[in-house]
């Protein structure tokens, strides 16, 4: 069966080759209706790329021309229990080149007039360093008040800059409506499913690291909730492959500042709790500052099914995560440390937690 995009809630279908963004019917975010080509085979990875890309067989795009190396980031130990996957060591400096690439691959192939991502910063310079990498035009809108660094390096990679007035989710509609014009790739990772196929190469990493297991507890910080479906995919695939035989618990972080998946989890709820968003509270977290996640139905489930639960952190765990860890040698972004904020002192099981931007993106906290 060819690989195609799939709604989730209506199973509406639209084949991949075209430029369709979002399901015509309920204008919802695409599923990817993809088949694993055959199972991985452990033995086979050592003589492989050493990138993302040697998992080919589970990847729903081959032959890539406009990789940059990103993938295979190292896994060190923080304390007995606790290790960090340092994600802010790929090409653009945070985790975001996972899905980048996928995005900026299936562009490529289908050469539309120009390329339009909306970003907090640090999916925004992925898009726009691959796309440079790929020969695309590419437009990123941000929110205003986004990190200088951050706009500086989408500036720095060719792509056009636009400012918008408000707050992320004003940048995300902004975007839309520019992605609907005639050849427009929306190159959106909350909305193509392509990009959660690159994410799940974290966890795929994990497993190959950890000599074919998973740890007992995998920490993600969720704003639209990226990383955490890539990690449930690759989780779900493994054990279809007879590659796991248990899921570890999967442990989303969220600012308390903005936390609206974190509180429809505690209320039992299977979507966002109703009634407006409401005017955000200020977070160093800017990167999950996210009020309505449009794959929140798939996220809270993908966290109940996985045994695990929402933690939140406070602006102060945040800024006191980033210092103890630039301490130990690690300067991460503040968006960056809210899982080690949240799981840093556990001790009565394994976890893996992700420094998913460098800290040169945004500072040191105030």
């Amino acid at each position: 069966m060819a690989t195609s995009y799939l709604c989730p809630q209506d199973g509406t279908r639209a084949d991949v080759s075209s430029l369709t963004w979002c399901c015509p019917v309920c204008r919802g975010p695409w599923d990817l209706d993809f088949e694993i080509a055959a199972p991985i085979r452990a033995g086979a990875l050592p003589g492989r790329v050493n990138s993302l890309w040697r998992y080919e067989e589970v990847l729903p795009l081959a032959a890539p021309t406009t990789t940059l190396g990103e993938g295979r980031t190292p896994l060190v130990p923080l304390t007995g229990t606790v290790s960090a996957k340092l994600d802010f060591l790929m090409p653009t400096l945070s985790f975001k080149d996972r899905g980048a690439v996928m995005l900026s691959e299936l562009a490529r192939s289908l050469s539309p007039a120009r390329v339009v991502a909306d970003s907090s910063g640090n999916a925004g310079t992925a898009v726009a360093a691959y796309c440079a990498r790929a020969g695309l035009p590419c437009t990123v809108y941000v929110p205003e008040g986004t990190s200088p660094k951050k706009t500086e390096q989408i500036r720095a990679h060719g792509a056009r800059l636009e400012i918008v007035p408000g707050d992320r989710e004003a940048t995300a509609l902004a975007a839309r409506a520019a992605a609907d014009a005639p050849g427009t790739f929306y190159a959106s990772h909350v909305f193509n499913p392509h990009f959660l196929h690159g994410t799940k190469t974290y966890v795929y990493e994990l497993w190959e690291d950890l000599g074919g297991r998973l740890p007992d507890a995998i920490a993600v910080p969720v704003g639209n909730g990226t990383l955490l479906l890539g990690a449930a995919l690759a989780i779900t695939e493994l054990r279809a492959q007879g590659l796991i035989d248990t899921r570890p618990a999967l442990i989303a972080v969220q600012a308390e500042a903005v936390s609206p998946l974190a509180e429809a989890f505690r209320a039992g709820a299977e979507d966002l709790l109703d009634g407006p968003a409401g005017a955000l509270s200020p977070t160093l977290a800017e990167g999950i500052a996210i009020p309505r996640p449009p794959r929140a139905r798939a996220i809270l489930a993908a966290v109940r099914e996985s045994g695990g639960t929402f933690l939140t952190v406070t602006e102060d765990q945040i800024r006191d995560a980033q210092l103890d860890l630039a301490a130990r040698g690690f300067y991460v972004e503040t968006t960056g440390v809210a899982c080690w904020a949240a799981v840093g002192g556990w001790k009565d099981r394994s976890v893996v937690v992700p420094l998913c931007g460098a800290g040169l993106k945004t500072g040191l906290a105030a």
